[in-house]
């Protein structure tokens, strides 16, 4: 039995969101130098959010090559050669 999705825990926090919680805010804004320990927490201008894509990883030219060339030496053993393929003998 499955647990609901509304239940789990763990990793909810990781997820990309668009609201941020104010100690997240301040963070952003003392990376990027617009928020210093002297100024007040309220009123604190809008930061934003972007979500970033996982580029996917390249293949090695080796393991291209290994598959390209098992599936060369698959596709002639899928059909045989010596008797045509519309009529059975």
């Amino acid at each position: 039995m499955s647990i609901h999705r509304s239940l789990r825990t763990g990793g909810a926090l990781s997820k990309h969101r668009n609201v941020l919680t104010r100690t997240e805010r301040l963070a952003i804004l003392q990376e990027d130098g617009r928020w210093t320990d002297s100024k007040s927490v309220l009123g604190l201008p809008k930061v934003r959010n972007i979500k970033l894509k996982a580029k996917k990883k390249a293949k090695k030219e080796g393991e291209g090559e290994a598959v390209e060339g098992a599936e060369a030496a698959a596709a002639p053993a899928a059909a045989p050669a010596g008797k045509p393929a519309g009529k059975p003998a």
